[in-house]
């Protein structure tokens, strides 16, 4: 059980596959008033990948031209429990002080003993590899848009990535090949990509170990890298650098990073409940890496470049579904990286 603070984008919330298996509690007090749009989601086959729903105030009717049909039927057709008239704030503060935790929805007045024996049955977070159930189980490529001639061409690895992120390359005249979380590196390559990009998604990133392996095998052989949320921790892993759980994570889209060059502060969107470890030095076991950005709220590592090689990773949302857009600018970064190469 986990919360965000995000005023808005509950849809994109609810469909991201970051937060596979997770139950979601919402800070804002009324969710749901602007309804569904299937345009709007985040996960590659639309439907809600949350475990559940916990809001203060669930909207009965919405009121949105573009909107198709309300929350909560929404989520009830597709069989994810919703709870309302909960103090979400009290629930996201007692979350705030004891750390992210196990939780259940069910029926009734209170737990009984299928309920706890459903709840202790649940597996934790820490060793739990979510990648795997959250990827595509298909290679699929994605044409730029526009004429549809590409000006890269960009291997992306399928770790649970927002749709977003491959309509903001494929904006950027970028065709883009999704690929499978296991997808050994001779297939990417064979496909000879210009760029690899790894993806954000759920779940322990040391548990990833056939990804770790692998992103180790391609971005040290100099193929230019980008990583985002999960993908900036498997690249930080690759190099030897270690990750650690966060007590109860970051997740909302205000959460305030500094660019450790130009001293620039960014409001950004954020999804996760890792981190990658830092020390006084820089990142803890890779002295090939070195911190480029850095969470103003509890100084944890939000971005990693390679001393040498052109491979970078944030751990926020560049691409910000919900949020504000103030890192956007990584995606053309990644691209200049290719120009230069």
């Amino acid at each position: 059980m986990v919360f965000t603070t995000n005023l808005s984008g509950y849809q994109e919330v609810f469909t991201d596959p970051s937060y596979l298996g997770q139950i979601v509690v919402m800070t804002a007090p009324m969710i749901g008033n602007y309804g569904i749009t299937p345009g709007d989601t985040e996960s590659a086959d639309g439907r809600p990948q949350v475990s559940g729903v916990v809001v203060r105030e669930l909207a009965r009717h919405h009121s949105n031209w573009r909107a198709e049909e309300g929350l909560d039927a929404w989520l009830a057709d597709r069989g994810v429990p919703i709870l309302e008239e909960v103090d979400t704030r009290r629930l996201a503060r007692h979350i705030r002080s004891r750390g992210a935790m196990k939780g259940i929805v069910a029926p009734g007045e209170g737990p009984d003993d299928d309920a706890r024996a459903a709840l202790d049955a649940s597996p934790g977070m820490v060793g739990l590899d979510l990648a795997s159930r959250a990827t595509r189980e298909t290679e699929t490529v994605v044409p730029a848009e526009g004429d549809g001639v590409a000006r890269y061409r960009i291997a992306a690895y399928d770790f649970g990535m927002k749709q977003n992120i491959v309509r903001m390359f494929t904006g950027l005249g970028c065709e883009v090949t999704v690929l499978p979380a296991r997808t050994p590196a001779d297939r990417v390559r064979e496909l000879d990509p210009d760029g690899l990009f790894l993806s954000n998604g759920p779940g322990d990133p040391a548990a990833v170990t056939y990804a770790i392996d692998t992103i180790r095998d391609l971005a040290g052989s100099g193929l230019p890298t980008f990583g985002i949320c999960l993908g900036h921790q498997l690249l930080a892993l690759a190099f030897g650098a270690e990750t650690e759980k966060l007590p109860y994570g970051h997740r909302g889209g205000n959460h305030p990073v500094r660019d450790e060059a130009s001293g620039r502060v960014l409001i950004t969107s954020q999804n996760h409940g890792f981190a990658v470890r830092a020390t006084t030095k820089g990142v803890s076991g890779a002295k090939s890496l070195e911190v480029t950005h850095l969470n103003l709220n509890d100084h944890t590592v939000e971005g990693v470049r390679h001393r040498e090689l052109p491979v970078f990773g944030v751990q926020y949302h560049p691409e910000a579904s919900p949020g504000p857009h103030d890192a956007r600018n990584h995606f053309r970064q990644f691209l200049q990286t290719l120009d230069r190469q």
